[in-house]
């Protein structure tokens, strides 16, 4: 969960209030279609021609990168299309770099909007209140972010598959009180970041421990030697006291987890034992691999993911349009959280495509069958998804929340598997952490 200081907003963040306005031009639009022109996401499908979305992500920047979120999207635009398309229909994918910069990741939703696309699916940015924003004018729904920014949460054009980084930090932290002696964080110095703490500490109180302690660091740095020595210097030589177990050491960096581990396990040599833990999307199976495996830093680990494991079989449809679309593209990686989102992202644009039949696909109809009560099954990689108003789960802060499931999965030689059969459900926890 990264982003870049701004302007700080907190978990209570308002509704939109521009929003009713705009829509109200809409339907105004609509009634008098020759005084305003065409309205914007009527034209894509509404003669039974292509369906035009967009996928966007960072890629190539010094920071966070998810190459393989419109990978995945242009996957299966060629795999549903090989089909026959959804509904007869073609589906075009239009991708779109936002660079990790605010600038950016708004010309991408003006893109979107100039390209009447009828939704944005399974996408990454963490400047949703920059794109979300010209989304909004237009009309235009944001289905299956990643769940990196507090707006995805708040703004009624979005329409979250899982729970983004807050279940997961409220997860984790619920799993660490009963493991962890001194729990030390380190996140992002940014405004994303600044909401890590208090995700992290609700699931802690929860289990009756203290507050991990916090620290902030450059989410582009190149080395982390001074993050870890205070770490390791915060959270080391606990275990066996009467009341202490080994120290938990939190890295919550994205992209940089795997740079802070490099000097973690430099330094860990010279403190006492400690545990690691993370969240997915900061770690996977691929960076596991590369940081030795069983015997690498993340042995024994806790991490906390929306969905179930990679191995899981659950995935074999989506591991199967990898293999016969993207085989040569090593972008898609199925083990990639950003992958599953995706796919999973799609998966709700093709419940509400088949839900509206013969019918126009526009983004006004596809916006109506999400708030109408689309019923969407991913094949128990998710619970089912819907997002009437009764549906939505009422956290303060996170409006929009439907899904607050994560599952706990730990590293055992080496590899990611489930540490729980079940996975938990987190709302009482974020619930704790926005009163």
């Amino acid at each position: 969960m990264t982003g870049r200081r701004g302007t700080r907003s907190s978990f209570r963040t308002k509704l939109p209030t521009s929003l009713p306005t705009s829509m109200g031009v809409l339907a105004v639009c609509a009634a008098l279609a020759a005084g305003c022109g065409v309205v914007p996401g009527t034209s894509a499908g509404s003669d039974g021609g292509d369906i035009t979305v967009m996928t966007w992500a960072p890629e190539d920047t010094d920071a966070t990168n998810k190459p393989g979120m419109p990978a995945m999207a242009q996957a299966y635009a060629r795999w549903i299309n090989s089909t026959g398309g959804l509904n007869g229909r073609k589906l075009k994918v239009l991708t779109c770099n936002d660079h990790n910069d605010r600038v950016a990741a708004a010309k991408c939703a003006r893109r979107a909007a100039d390209e009447d696309v009828v939704a944005v699916v399974g996408s990454y940015s963490q400047f949703g209140d920059d794109f979300l924003g010209p989304l909004a004018s237009a009309g235009i729904p944001y289905i299956g972010g990643y769940g990196v920014t507090n707006d995805e949460f708040t703004n009624p054009m979005s329409y979250p598959v899982n729970g983004g980084s807050p279940a997961l930090l409220a997860g984790l932290g619920k799993e660490l009180a009963s493991v962890c002696g001194p729990v030390a964080l380190i996140r992002p110095d940014t405004i994303a970041g600044d909401q890590l703490p208090q995700l992290l500490d609700s699931g802690l109180r929860a289990g009756g421990h203290a507050e991990a302690r916090d620290q902030l660091a450059a989410e582009d740095a190149t080395e982390y030697g001074t993050h870890t020595k205070l770490a390791l210097e915060r959270t080391a030589g606990t275990a066996g006291t009467e009341t202490e177990h080994e120290g938990c050491v939190v890295p919550a960096l994205g992209d940089r987890t795997n740079t802070f581990m490099d000097s973690f396990r430099r330094d860990r040599g010279d403190y006492p034992a400690v545990r690691t833990a993370t969240v997915l999307g900061s770690v996977d199976q691929t960076v596991i691999n590369a940081t030795g495996g069983g015997r690498g830093p993340y042995e024994g680990s806790y991490i906390t993911g929306w969905y179930p494991v990679a191995g899981d079989a659950r995935w074999d449809e989506m591991k199967k349009v990898i293999n016969e679309e993207a085989f040569d593209d090593n972008r898609v990686d199925p083990q990639d959280a950003g992958v599953q989102t995706t796919w999973i992202a799609y998966t709700v644009l093709k419940a509400v495509v088949e839900s509206l039949g013969e019918g126009e696909v526009s983004s006004t109809t596809v916006r109506r069958a999400l708030d109408d009560g689309v019923r969407v099954t991913t094949g128990g990689l998710t619970p089912t998804l819907r997002w009437r108003f009764e549906d939505l789960l009422s956290v303060v802060g996170f409006p929009r929340l439907v899904n607050a499931q994560v599952t706990l999965q730990v590293v055992r030689d080496g590899r990611l598997v489930a540490a729980r059969k079940n996975s938990v459900d987190t709302t009482k926890l974020l619930e704790s952490a926005t009163d």
